[in-house]
């Protein structure tokens, strides 16, 4: 066994211990994730959508806010995501916008689904057509939102992300 096997299942299992945590606490449903760099983890989260009453508050999204918190930059360079299930659609979204150089999943979305958390639903909306999906989504005023997006391109002292 090489010492990267190791590595990954240790902080994989403490993202599963997280996912215990946060459900025998009630805090939300058993999800747990890790945010590990240089070795060390920098960020980490379980799930809180019950009881903080935020319907992103995933482990994934928690521990990206942590680990960002903690380390001062919106981006996770060289970082390594550790969940203890595949990502949702959201985290998988959160977690591409963090540019983490990996991400390491325990169990699978049809192990979720098993569970009664299914998000196969979510993922067959994306690729709907925006005028068949479920939401009733419209779109309006697309001319005064992209002259704030003009002024973005032209914005000399922005971050850029």
């Amino acid at each position: 066994m090489n010492k990267e096997q190791k590595t990954d299942k240790d902080f994989m299992r403490k993202a599963i211990a997280l996912s215990r945590k946060g459900m025998q606490s009630n805090a939300g449903g058993p999800f747990g994730a890790i945010v590990v760099k240089d070795g060390k983890i920098i960020g980490e989260g379980y799930n809180q959508v019950t009881s903080t009453n935020d319907p992103t508050a995933h482990a994934e999204i928690v521990a990206i806010r942590n680990a960002t918190n903690n380390i001062g930059s919106f981006q996770l360079d060289d970082c390594t995501i550790y969940s203890s299930c595949e990502p949702c659609p959201m985290c998988l979204g959160a977690i591409y916008w963090a540019r983490p150089k990996r991400l390491v999943f325990a169990g699978s979305r049809q192990d979720a689904a098993a569970a009664d958390f299914d998000d196969e639903f979510i993922y067959e909306e994306l690729t709907l057509p925006i005028d068949k999906r479920k939401i009733k989504t419209n779109q309006v005023l697309q001319k005064e939102a992209k002259a704030v997006f003009d002024e973005w391109m032209a914005k000399n002292d922005k971050t850029a992300y």
